[in-house]
């Protein structure tokens, strides 16, 4: 049992080990709450996530005559963790035009994103009338409003259902927690901040440490200033008194056109820059690094990034050589397939960002664990395996051939011959619990795979014995003489080594 009470109410693992154990999950993956995900045919729901994680058969499609998935699918080794991370922007418009009986499933918006209408447009473009652009402008303009026919002129029909399905979410991860004390199964609520400024990719996802959780998600479309989204979840979290806990993590930033971790507000009041960089490194605290669209590590050749050319740099890169440099500024269009690429699209460039804004202003702002995940829209976490591979967008991917094929529109998210399997996410936790993994989530104790389940570990000292690898007790010592990945090495001793 722990010494450390936990968070919520449930009964002490009868596995637990202070010398902590490696858990595998997944803190990234869709269900058909999504509004992609539901027009790509996938209508496994929250529950079927969970089942699927525990090793439980769920059915995708093509989809039967009464709209139920056809296709098994099962995975080879359960998962001992999962976050449902679906987007927050639309799960209302979703869920009211989806749902019969709502009070606008028979608009004629609905109709047409479900298309049910002649002049329907193409799946893709159904994705758009959900939402409405306030300033058109060119091709790349964002939606960056709720339709108004749909959730009225002040979106309060859409909020109101997306706090609906936030809780049906909630229900969910409730039911397929294990709170016994075999502690099989961890859950947590969760979802996706879907940034997309310019269609550049600055999504974030969300992970609460159990139960307490806000009324509501806070979703890009409501809040566009990703600060902003930070600032909400302190005081609607972190700060409310409630037990609330809270991280995100950033995903595909090598889709971002060199937002995702541009050092912006340098025009601001150093106090301030330096309260942005302490609100950023205190909820920011892991990045996903790899994933189906791609490798955030790193890439060769990007501007003022000094070093030979590093071969684990090629690994799954989704834009290549011919992609112009964004060199100091940003682009945008990523998700087009255009734009620029930049060093700060690469975890790698962002972790010696973050030491010389240490130097600049004293804070660093991107310490960051690693983690790797799937972003599956099947609501299949942790389908890695290449022999068996089910496809991550419904039927878009389903067989071997589709994968070879072109998308049906140019947006690069919906071409598969692009795509990989994903990776998986790994902690060092004493138990599988809420509290122990999210503990590991925050100290950073996380490493990442491409999918194969190799454990990664090490410990940094200034005064760790050279044969440490030989001894018995490696990981005792590790813990008192040093400190675990990713954690803060003291100040050196005098006449130290690392």
């Amino acid at each position: 049992p722990s010494g450390r009470p936990y968070s919520e109410e449930r009964a002490a693992c009868a596995d637990r080990d202070p010398r902590r154990q490696a858990f595998w999950g997944e803190l990234h993956v869709h269900s058909t709450l999504s509004m992609d995900a539901w027009l790509w045919d996938v209508r496994g729901g929250p529950d079927d996530v969970y089942r699927f994680g525990k090793g439980e058969e769920v059915l995708l499609p093509p989809l039967d005559a009464e709209g139920r998935g056809t296709r098994p699918v099962k995975l080879e080794r359960p998962l001992d963790f999962v976050a449902l991370t679906d987007h927050a922007d639309f799960q209302g418009e979703v869920s009211l035009c989806t749902r019969p009986g709502t009070p606008t499933f028979d608009t004629p918006t609905c109709r047409k994103y479900r298309g049910e209408d002649p002049d329907s447009p193409s799946r893709n473009q159904r994705m758009g009338l959900l939402a409405q652009a306030l300033h058109p402008g060119d091709e790349l303009t964002v939606p960056s409003a709720r339709s108004e026919a749909l959730c009225g002129a002040d979106g309060a029909i859409c909020r109101d259902a997306m706090k609906t399905i936030w809780e049906e979410q909630q229900a969910a991860a409730e039911r397929h927690y294990d709170r016994s004390a075999e502690c099989r199964f961890t859950t947590f609520n969760a979802y996706e901040y879907t940034a997309t400024p310019g269609l550049a990719k600055v999504h974030h996802n969300v992970i609460f440490r159990n139960a307490d959780v806000p009324k509501a998600p806070i979703p890009w479309i409501d809040v566009p200033d990703v600060y902003d989204l930070w600032s909400r979840l302190k005081s609607e979290c972190l700060d409310a008194g409630t037990g609330c806990d809270v991280v995100t993590l950033p995903h595909n930033s090598n889709l971002s056109n060199g937002n995702m971790f541009a050092v912006t507000g340098r025009d601001l009041p150093l106090e301030e820059q330096r309260a942005r960089a302490m609100l950023r490194a205190d909820i920011e605290r892991l990045a996903e690094i790899s994933q189906i669209k791609g490798d955030s590590e790193c890439r060769n050749g990007m501007w003022n990034v000094l070093g030979a050319t590093d071969e684990f740099c090629e690994y799954e890169q989704w834009r290549g050589p011919e992609y112009a440099d964004c060199e100091a500024g940003t682009g945008k269009g990523a998700l087009f397939d255009r734009g620029c690429v930049s060093r700060s699209d690469f975890v790698r460039y962002a972790l010696l960002e973050g030491f010389r804004e240490q130097g600049r202003i004293g804070i660093n702002p991107y310490k960051l664990g690693l983690i790797a995940a799937t972003d599956s829209h099947n609501g299949t976490p942790g389908d890695v395996e290449e022999y068996s591979y089910d496809g991550w967008g419904g039927m878009s991917d389903a067989t071997s051939t589709l994968r070879l094929e072109k998308p049906e529109a140019a947006v690069t998210l919906t071409y598969p011959a692009r795509s990989n399997p994903g990776g998986v996410a790994g902690v060092w936790a004493e138990e599988n619990s809420r509290d122990a993994i999210f503990d590991a989530m925050k100290r950073r104790e996380t490493f990442a795979t491409s999918g194969p389940r190799m454990t990664a570990r090490f410990f940094g000292g200034w005064n760790l014995p050279a044969d440490l690898c030989a001894m018995p007790d490696l990981v005792e010592r590790g813990y008192t003489m040093g400190v675990a990945m990713g954690g803060d090495l003291p100040a050196r001793p005098p006449g130290a080594k690392a």
